[in-house]
């Protein structure tokens, strides 16, 4: 590989932190000394010097970031109308931000940041946001709880909150980002558990044999792959990665295979039948079985919750896949691989010591974190259909002490966003999760999924099935109501669901959406309509 330093000319030179201070204040947003690093790892930007002297060009930090500044603000304006809101953006947020305590404890398609949440929940005003709706003490409803984003920002600033989801995983989820934890019993059952799994391993040679082909990565992927001069070289075309990264690929194979003879190393299930059967190694399937039985000793149901949902985050990690299809799974793979996202040669999970260990530590901390922010306030997510559910009464049998606050004082509004029409399977991207718990799957009662479509047909069902959650749910509400629905409207359905349930549309605002899930990051909006009573 050719050294950078000849192939870069520059008027200045920053070290890393020097390059994190200036685009700091070039952005008008923090940027880390590890987001330079990143943009250096991943070939973004060149690394001048060896480790410990390392240099960035600032003509290359210029260039990279020049779609700031108002340029991109511009540029998406243009595409998607005048009236964008950019300061509804929240640009200025990092990942950790728009990411932080219980929020990420689990992944989720389609989840809105944190941050869009509490600008209208909170009692701030603005030129965009006149007036502050809800007050602490109120009880905000989201019939579309997801992942219990509402939940946890409504505990945060001191509201009660009401969650409905018609899927039971996406109900364990909101709930269990929602409790309060003894977090030392949390503790105490994850240490049982690893220790226990470690000498479920101990009696097995998969660590030893992910050691070896770990080890033999790294020797080829350095040879051939040196980072982060391959990923620079390709994102200037010196470097044909197809061609490339396929040559390769088949080269490290017959050291993979060799590797699983030698530790007899069983790579396809038996059977294919379900999820877990089609979607993991064998040996990771024995871990799962291992730890699963393990956690069904755990006697408190709050803990035995929280340490699944650290088990099902887990085991979404360790899916026979390449990384670059984890969310949209096409194939199970079984042997090593080129993985174009990391710019080297990558392999299938054979452990999930490693993933189990990870998100228990990091479970803790967000817990922890969340616990010191958290009011005294109720949030619970109840398991039904928005259409139809008697919100009050499934409240009183889930939570009666709240179901009484409620009857006093009624639900003040609702902030929520409604699944998009023909989008997510919400059902099919846990299907791991159905599988290794036996939760009841009502995919047949989903709004708008992606099974379905978005043809004429589709657009008129979800029309009224979103009108008719908006009229079940305002016989909850108190009289002088306030709804909040987030929904990308492309097909301008949401007048005539407003119509439907007797209210109107008194505000709108249109915001741009920075970070989308995966690949998608083509300029894209969505508005948040404020609806009131009609009468």
């Amino acid at each position: 590989m050719v050294r950078f330093d000849s192939m870069i000319e520059t008027d200045e030179l920053f070290n890393i932190k020097e390059a994190s201070e200036w685009a700091t204040v070039r952005l008008g947003k923090t940027v880390t000394v590890s987001n330079i690093s990143y943009l250096i790892q991943y070939g973004l930007i060149a690394k001048i010097g060896e480790n410990g002297t390392t240099k960035v060009s600032r003509r290359e930090l210029t260039d990279y970031y020049k779609s700031y500044n108002g340029n991109r603000e511009l540029s998406w304006s243009d595409q998607l109308g005048g009236e964008l809101n950019w300061a509804l953006s929240f640009d200025k947020y990092t990942e950790a931000e728009t990411t932080k305590h219980v929020h990420r404890l689990h992944p989720y398609k389609g989840k809105f940041i944190p941050q869009l949440v509490e600008y209208f929940l909170d009692s701030h005003t603005d030129a965009f946001k006149k007036e502050a709706v809800f007050k602490r003490g109120d009880i905000v409803l989201d019939p579309f709880c997801g992942s219990g984003t509402t939940l946890v920002q409504a505990c945060e600033l001191g509201l009660h909150a009401i969650g409905i989801d018609v899927s039971a995983f996406n109900s364990l989820i909101a709930n269990c980002k929602s409790t309060r934890y003894d977090i030392k019993g949390v503790q105490a059952e994850i240490n049982r558990i690893t220790a226990a799994f470690k000498g479920f391993l101990s009696n097995s040679h998969t660590l030893d044999f992910d050691e070896r082909l770990t080890q033999a990565l790294c020797e080829f992927n350095n040879r051939y792959f040196p980072v982060p001069e391959y990923k620079y070289r390709v994102r200037r075309a010196e470097i044909d990665q197809d061609r490339y990264g396929a040559e390769k690929e088949e080269e490290f194979l017959p050291i993979f295979h060799r590797l699983v003879g030698d530790y007899n190393i069983k790579l396809r299930q038996d059977k294919t039948e379900t999820f877990l059967d089609r979607w993991y190694l064998q040996h990771v399937r024995d871990e799962i079985r291992f730890v699963s039985d393990e956690i069904k000793k755990i006697k408190s149901p709050i803990i035995k919750d929280i340490v699944s949902v650290i088990m099902s985050r887990t085991i979404r990690s360790c899916r026979s896949t390449t990384h670059a299809d984890l969310a949209t799974l096409i194939e199970p793979i079984t042997a090593t691989y080129y993985c174009a996202k990391h710019g080297k040669i990558c392999k299938p999970l054979f452990s999930i010591l490693k993933w189990w260990q990870t998100y228990t530590r990091d479970t803790i901390n967000r817990l922890s974190q969340f616990d010191r922010l958290r009011t005294d306030t109720s949030q619970v997510c109840l398991t039904g259909d928005s259409r139809t559910m008697d919100i009050l009464g499934a409240l009183r049998e889930k939570d009666p002490a709240f179901s009484e606050l409620a009857d006093r004082q009624g639900i003040r509004g609702i902030f929520s966003s409604p699944p998009y029409v023909g989008l997510i399977d919400y059902h099919e991207q846990h299907a791991y999760a159905y599988d290794l718990f036996g939760l009841e799957r009502k995919d047949n009662l989903e709004i708008g999924p992606l099974f379905k479509g978005q043809d004429r047909q589709a657009r008129q069902d979800y029309i009224q099935a979103i009108t008719d959650v908006l009229n079940n749910c305002k016989r909850f509400l108190s009289e002088d109501y306030y709804i909040f629905l987030v929904a990308n409207d492309k097909y301008n359905m949401y007048p005539t669901i407003s119509e439907g349930a007797a209210m109107q549309i008194v505000n709108r605002y249109k915001r741009p959406v920075l970070n989308r899930t995966e690949k998608n990051k083509g300029a894209y909006s969505e508005t948040i309509f404020h609806l009131k009573n009609r009468g």
